[in-house]
């Protein structure tokens, strides 16, 4: 019943309530190369609100989600061919205001989506409908399964080769990632071990179900797990790099699995890599039969849409705890905002966070929505 408008062909449009839309908008741009995020990155006032194609959502931007490779990404780290100015953001959730004619077919004005995109940081983005993923509502829970949730699930999966009994370690475990790793494992009857950096935080992990939780600024990680698991853990989720993988590497038992997903410790030095122990690392995996496995999203695209829907079913049924963290113990409060982003990035490199950080985009638009 409600109105759809085809935007392939015109400059000036209403949203489904008839409340203008307008003609520019604020986005975060990166104008500079750095791993420096504020340093990098411009906001802009003004920038033209972009227009979609015939196969296209133009998305009111409502929750964006702040990664730890947003400032790879502003670094130039992943494609050496691009130069600034370049959009930033990785993922978002909003509305659908308007679309073009092809995407008519599935999409409608009003419609609640998520997409994983680069340029969810701004107050509007284009998408692709057939790259869109529709929701039940606009909720900022849904936004941690985009990146993180995926991240976790697919590579799990495919990598983890993880069964009943099976001891495994999840690294920075009550981030983003990291509390769907736990959760996950739980789920194929694993015993979970979560590092992590707070009281706080491990009181979270054991209430989605964390096995042994090791606080890293309060006890020696290596001496718990040599005294607690002297046999060694069959499967690492490692995300921080440094110390704490070769840590997680000399962990391992026999015939078990280290997963890179990051290397967090390095993103802010110039090279982005955290120095490791790598000398002995043909050795160590020898000794083992162990193996270390690379994981980066974008090559396991044809898995997503599958890996989507299972996680999205889960916390539908109340079985996945997503947790949000929107900065309300920051010291400037809630990440409200585009402006807001930068701080966000630096309270995810402060290590505050518990779950995934995400900004709430206010929009003075009048909104029933």
């Amino acid at each position: 019943s409600r109105p759809i408008l085809d935007m392939s062909y015109s400059r000036h449009f209403l949203d489904f309530q008839g409340s203008s839309i307008p003609s520019s908008m604020k986005k975060l741009v990166v104008t500079k190369l750095s791993q420096n995020f504020r340093e990098a990155v411009t906001l802009r006032q003004d920038s033209p609100v972009p227009l979609p194609g015939d196969g296209d959502l133009l998305i009111r931007n409502r929750f964006v989600g702040i990664n730890a490779s947003d400032i790879n990404y502003s670094a130039g780290r992943y494609d050496a061919s691009v130069k600034p100015p370049f959009d930033v953001g990785f993922e978002g959730v909003g509305d659908v205001v308007a679309l073009g004619l092809s995407a008519s077919a599935d999409y409608t004005v009003g419609q609640a989506v998520a997409y994983v995109k680069a340029g969810s940081f701004a107050e509007y983005t284009v998408v692709p409908a057939k790259e869109a993923v529709p929701l039940p509502s606009v909720k900022p829970e849904f936004l941690t399964l985009m990146v993180s949730g995926a991240t976790a699930y697919i590579s799990l999966k495919e990598l983890g080769e993880l069964s009943e009994g099976k001891k495994v370690l999840v690294t920075a475990a009550a981030g983003g990632t990291g509390q769907f790793a736990v959760q996950l494992a739980k789920k194929a009857k694993c015993h979970v071990i979560g590092t992590c950096s707070s009281d706080e935080k491990g009181g979270f992990l054991k209430s989605i179900g964390c096995d042994r939780t090791i606080n890293y600024k309060t006890e020696n990680v290596e001496s718990v797990l040599r005294k607690d698991y002297p046999e060694g853990v069959d499967v690492v989720y490692e995300s921080v790099g440094g110390k704490m993988f070769d840590l997680a590497l000399n962990s391992l038992a026999t015939k078990g699995r280290l997963i890179v997903i990051g290397f967090i410790a390095g993103y802010q030095n110039s090279t982005g890599l955290p120095p490791i122990k790598a000398e002995l690392l043909p050795a160590k995996l020898l000794k083992k039969s162990a193996s270390i496995r690379g994981f980066f999203l974008n090559h396991y695209f044809s898995e997503y849409k599958m890996a989507l829907k299972h996680l999205l079913k889960m916390y539908e049924r109340g079985d996945l705890v997503c947790e949000v963290d929107f900065g309300d113990m920051s010291p400037e409060g809630k990440f409200t905002g585009l402006e807001s982003v930068f701080r966000a990035v630096d309270y995810m490199y402060m290590g505050k966070n518990i779950g995934k950080i995400v900004v709430e985009l206010p929009h003075s638009v009048n909104s029933k929505l």
